[in-house]
């Protein structure tokens, strides 16, 4: 008898190893799978690098590598996102389930590639194995909600992050930095999360920022590339040669577009061109207001430093929006003496 609650714990298991592969498997999906004969687990993986192994194979590997050759045979599979059907950089992960002899396979939620959508149910229930998909359908589908927009849209997911002061401003008056050095760990493991940090032209002009990942709260993995630094500009002559993006050892992972009138379009290559499925903002005020106007920020980061000091920089400068965006699952927490709230954009 199929007990629903051992699966959804299983399913939350893959889901924390799916985890680890955020920011570094795109334009592939971040998938988790665990194997477990009986009670025992006896393999797991996730998937790491585009055009390496996905999840379901390293589980299998490790089950394999573990010694337990003989109990894959009738074992049951969970992983995060319905198996792939069809050959890409890596052979489907149909094929090795199917060879594996797996009994059961267990999947969070649909592909929305229409290559391998149902495909896999179909493919594997033909040879006689159990499939059941929507375990903790709802969590695999949050989690996977960047990837997914990138599939069905061909746009990356954007996240503006913003650090300010109790009065909403971008910019101290005698003093470079907002957030304190808690809060900016968090910055930078939204950076670690990213494939890609935007800025305007100003702020390289102002700033002189790395963009880069330096302190993050996770251990950073050794597959992972520094982000794209995206400059948008009206006037790349008026960007400074020396800045530390065009210098530095990551310069070749600098991309500049200059007199943008279609954002979308220019997201679109983005993702087309360099594989971005999550994007981050870490602009000014003025360029943070356009994104916002034409509805392209999905996630929102706020940092909030608790100084009161006036000045003429705020998070969204100018009259009011032409509509009003709403935030959902808010959440608050305390990084210092700082707070960070986040959230998602309604659609």
């Amino acid at each position: 008898m199929i007990n629903q609650t051992e699966d959804s714990v299983r399913m939350r298991e893959a889901l924390l190893l799916a985890a680890k592969g955020v920011g570094t498997t795109s334009p592939n999906p971040p998938v988790g799978a665990v194997l477990y004969h009986g009670n025992q687990l006896i393999g797991k993986g996730y998937h790491e690098k585009a055009g390496e192994e996905h999840a379901e194979r390293r589980a299998i590997r490790d089950a394999l590598e573990r010694g337990y050759a003989d109990r894959l045979k009738n074992a049951v599979l969970y992983v995060t996102l319905e198996p792939c059907s069809t050959y890409g950089k890596t052979p489907p992960c149909t094929e090795a389930i199917l060879s594996s002899e797996i009994g059961r396979v267990v999947y969070g939620m649909e592909d929305p590639d229409k290559r391998n959508r149902g495909r896999a149910k179909a493919l594997l229930e033909a040879r006689g194995i159990q499939v059941q998909g929507g375990v903790e359908e709802g969590a695999c589908e949050a989690f996977l909600r960047p990837w997914v927009r990138s599939v069905e849209t061909g746009l990356p997911w954007v996240t503006a992050k913003v650090a300010c002061t109790l009065d909403g401003r971008m910019v101290r008056n005698k003093e470079r930095w907002i957030s304190g050095k808690e809060a900016l760990r968090y910055a930078h493991e939204l950076r670690l999360q990213s494939d890609a940090i935007l800025v305007g032209g100003a702020t390289v002009r102002a700033d002189d920022p790395a963009l880069t990942i330096r302190t993050p709260l996770s251990t950073v993995p050794m597959c992972k590339q520094q982000p794209w630094r995206v400059v948008m500009t009206r006037d790349q002559s008026q960007l400074p040669s020396g800045a530390k993006i065009f210098t530095d050892a990551y310069a070749d992972r600098t991309v500049v577009y200059e007199q943008v009138e279609n954002f979308e379009e220019m997201l679109r290559e983005l993702h087309s061109r360099y594989g971005v499925v999550r994007l981050m903002l870490e602009c000014g005020g003025t360029l943070l207001r356009k994104f916002l106007e034409v509805n392209l920020v999905q996630e929102w980061m706020q940092d909030m430093s608790p100084i009161i000091g006036g000045g003429p920089f705020s998070i969204v400068p100018g009259d009011f929006l032409p509509s009003e965006l709403h935030l959902h699952e808010v959440t608050v927490q305390q990084a210092g003496n700082d707070y960070i709230l986040h959230g998602f954009m309604d659609p």
